[in-house]
């Protein structure tokens, strides 16, 4: 098993990521260039020797609910691997699967017009138009350059604008 300071270093010499004193002192590494939300490629380091990193869109780890992998048993090649890995993840987005509205509107993507990196055109009866843009943690629907409304979650705003007759073409 690798010393707290051992991951420390590990992780200081990717220049991609940044660190964050949490805590308890635990510590953070951040891909600020990441092309999701999740920017956490290391999360909670602790001088115990738990910490975890980011394996949501990787094959062949064990990963927790929210994608971490629990790196306190791993040794010194396997953490560069993973941490090499998940920062690749969190940089390229992966093909779109034909007809998967959920993903392309969450990340923008090719279904439905584009209105910029976080926003898809919903469209409805006699040509109408609503724009589901993700800013903030919140989703805001938009008729033209008006606020329709504010969701929490993409299911939420999928819901709502199905329920109102509206669909990713």
């Amino acid at each position: 098993m690798l010393s707290f300071e051992q991951k420390l270093s590990i992780l200081e010499s990717f220049p991609e990521l940044s660190r964050k004193d949490v805590s308890l002192g635990r510590v953070n590494y951040q891909y600020e260039e990441s092309l999701y939300e999740k920017k956490n490629v290391a999360f909670h380091l602790h001088p115990n020797g738990n910490g975890f990193v980011y394996a949501g869109h990787l094959r062949g780890y064990e990963t927790d609910d929210k994608g971490f992998v629990n790196i306190r048993e791993f040794e010194e090649t396997e953490l560069r691997s993973l941490v090499a890995e998940s920062i690749r993840s969190l940089s390229e987005r992966e093909p779109e699967p034909v007809g998967s509205s959920r993903k392309a509107a969450a990340s923008g993507g090719s279904s439905g017009k584009s209105n910029g990196g976080n926003a898809s055109v919903w469209h409805g009866a006699d040509k109408q138009t609503l724009t589901l843009k993700h800013e903030d943690d919140l989703w805001y629907v938009y008729a033209g350059p008006n606020l329709e409304m504010v969701l929490e979650t993409y299911e939420e705003a999928e819901q709502y604008l199905h329920e109102e007759g509206f669909f990713l073409v």
